[in-house]
């Protein structure tokens, strides 16, 4: 991993309640991670295979043109009725375009239902395709549309990713409800603890969808904003960056990162290598409060 200069020092302004996405560097680092996160881990071609699948959002986003926002009367009408102002239930139609530059980019493993889902991908309609996203976005996909599912998350991703970083900060509303994004509405994969002035040891959620942040107080939970019945938990020796907050007011879990224990961990990269942890809460009694659209959960 690259290293970086990292400033231990306290916060010695405001800190900023949103943090758009850095569409420069976001996927090429996550990227990164995983290829790292993948060394001598028991599900390191899987990670690897993800990583390749990152990189490819990375190189798409980088190629996408502007894309067009809502007008200024739906950003008006969002703020002051403190609404997301990007609906992915209105999904602009280049999505498609997209997911189809990450299919082709793509060469299946050996992973069982990969390689058709990559085929499948490539042969379906635009109706298929919206279909599958508004089933990722809306509803329980079945078993046999997991493997699918993940790529149309990601390229939806790519899309709400380039649109979350052209919003001025204006425009976020500030919403009453704290477990949701501020900038489109979905549910965070997990929150992380950061370093750097202004937002140093600061807790922000990150976006399951734009990957835009959020700062929410620490020891609270994500789901139901109680500061009771809070608790950390973590696998015994492993030392890692990674912990599971709990909370046993409404039995929901969400990771949470440390950039202090790691200054290269990443919210989505480092979920998807620690699903030890999830297992651990799980049998616990514990259900996730934010997906990771590069693994779905499926209906039984």
């Amino acid at each position: 991993m690259p290293t970086q200069e990292i400033d231990f020092s306290p916060p010695t302004a405001e800190a900023a309640p949103y943090l758009r996405p850095v569409t420069a560097s976001l996927f090429a680092e996550r990227a990164e991670r995983f290829a790292h996160l993948a060394i001598g881990h028991s599900l390191g071609d899987w990670l690897n295979f993800l990583g390749q699948l990152t990189r490819a959002q990375h190189v798409v986003l980088q190629t996408l043109p502007e894309l067009p926002l809502p007008d200024s009367a739906t950003l008006e009408q969002a703020r002051r009725h403190g609404m997301p102002p990007l609906d992915p239930g209105a999904r602009p139609a280049v999505w498609r375009e997209v997911l189809r530059q990450l299919v082709r980019s793509l060469e299946a493993p050996g992973a069982a239902g990969v390689g058709e889902a990559l085929l499948s991908l490539r042969e379906a309609t635009d109706s298929e395709l919206e279909k599958l996203a508004d089933t990722l976005l809306d509803g329980v996909p079945e078993a046999d549309q997991a493997a699918r599912l993940v790529f149309v998350g990601a390229a939806l991703q790519v899309v709400y990713t380039a649109l979350a970083s052209q919003l001025a900060a204006g425009r976020w509303p500030a919403l009453e409800v704290h477990g949701v994004c501020p900038c489109c509405g979905s549910l965070p994969v997990a929150s992380v603890v950061r370093l750097g002035a202004a937002i140093n040891n600061l807790r922000y959620l990150h976006c399951s969808l734009c990957n835009s942040e959020w700062n929410v107080p620490r020891a609270t939970c994500s789901a139901c904003s109680t500061d009771q019945s809070v608790a950390l938990h973590e696998i015994e020796g492993a030392n890692s960056p990674v912990r599971a907050e709990t909370c046993d007011a409404c039995n929901s879990y969400l990771k949470i990162v440390y950039q202090e224990k790691d200054p290269h961990v990443d919210p989505v990269a480092d979920d998807l290598a620690t699903l030890a942890l999830d297992m651990l809460v799980d049998e616990a009694g514990y259900q996730r409060a934010g997906p990771n659209l590069l693994l779905i959960s499926t209906a039984a």
